[in-house]
């Protein structure tokens, strides 16, 4: 039956599970019964705050997780620390996973020391699958955005290419790849890895511009990189990480890994004398990270004056498509 989920079921998954909320005295008014906004102190002398929604809607496992980590990167793409959640669920109907939803939250919640403050709950008949969408909060001192890149920075990756989109290839088609168990087992461990909160506070002291791939991978992430500073990224394919697991799922799957969700990395500019510093500095914090590129001016080819990132021996400017829309999509014709 549609409509708000009922107080007794909120009491029960959802007010509990408020991530570090009651512990931040800066939460004037958490989530609650009856209870429509949230209500924050902004603390003194904070500086900027950086706010980003995204919803989740697609993978089908751990949607509540992905759905913290997704908003909460791209606050830390800006160069904050993520503060405060407002969440919104949105379910097929009574027997969703409200309980395993929630749970998931509140712990990635607590794994970024976010304060979940707000929210809303509804059953939805029209949804074929639950919908969970978050709005993240952070304060910085110095905001980085994606439109900052200057030409003869050099681009930087955390991690690898593929992180989010291999474990969602392991979670929701590792039935029908026909990839080794062992092979998924370790692939669908890299939702561990999604959070790039502490690749940014590394990235933030070095960067001119930052921007987290989502959808569309990496190759998408760079492209918008390059759209919003108005630069060209000249970026050597084989020098973008890729890890064994993404490389069989990717093969099996008929998909690019540069081109298929890319949560759990983080791409950014650096001035080049600032670059072996900013490498060491990711390292000793235990992140993997390459230099994969250089920013270069946007003129420099026939394209004249316009943005474009230069992947190998392809030049790119059109948006890109991740790979697995086609998967979903044959998997719901199926069904």
């Amino acid at each position: 039956m549609p409509g708000k989920v009922p107080p007794a079921e909120l009491l029960e998954h959802v007010f509990g599970r408020t991530g570090t909320a009651s512990d931040d005295e800066s939460v004037i008014q958490g989530p609650a019964d009856g209870e429509d906004a949230a209500a924050i102190a902004w603390p003194e002398g904070e500086g900027t705050l950086v706010v980003s929604s995204d919803p989740i809607s697609l993978a089908a496992s751990q949607v509540g997780r992905l759905g913290v980590h997704v908003a909460c990167n791209d606050v830390a793409a800006s160069g904050a620390d993520p503060r405060w959640l407002t969440t919104v669920i949105l379910l097929p109907d009574e027997a969703s996973p409200l309980e395993e939803i929630t749970v998931d939250i509140d712990a990635a919640a607590r794994e970024v020391g976010a304060s979940i403050v707000g929210g809303h709950s509804e059953y939805v008949d029209q949804l074929e699958r639950p919908l969970v969408s978050l709005t993240a909060m952070g304060s910085t001192d110095a905001f980085v955005p994606t439109g900052g890149a200057e030409p003869g920075d050099r681009v930087v990756i955390t991690k690898a290419a593929g992180i989010e989109g291999t474990a969602i290839l392991a979670a929701d088609f590792g039935d029908e790849l026909g990839v080794d168990p062992d092979v998924r087992g370790r692939a669908a461990d890299f939702l561990e890895e999604i959070s790039v909160v502490p690749d940014g506070r590394v990235l933030r002291e070095y960067a001119t511009a930052m921007h987290d791939p989502t959808e569309g991978g990496v190759a998408a992430g760079l492209l918008e990189l390059a759209r919003a500073s108005g630069v060209r990224l000249a970026v050597d394919r084989d020098a973008v990480p890729i890890r064994p697991e993404t490389e069989t799922l990717c093969a099996a799957a008929g998909v690019d890994p540069l081109r298929i969700f890319g949560s759990g990395a983080l791409v950014a500019t650096v001035p080049d004398d600032a670059l072996d510093d900013c490498l060491a500095g990711l390292e000793s914090a235990g992140l993997e990270a390459a230099a994969i590129g250089t920013v270069e001016e946007a003129g420099r080819s026939d394209a004249d004056g316009e943005f474009a990132l230069e992947l190998g021996s392809e030049t790119i400017t059109e948006p890109i498509e991740d790979d697995l829309y086609p998967l979903w999509e044959a998997a719901d014709a199926d069904d």
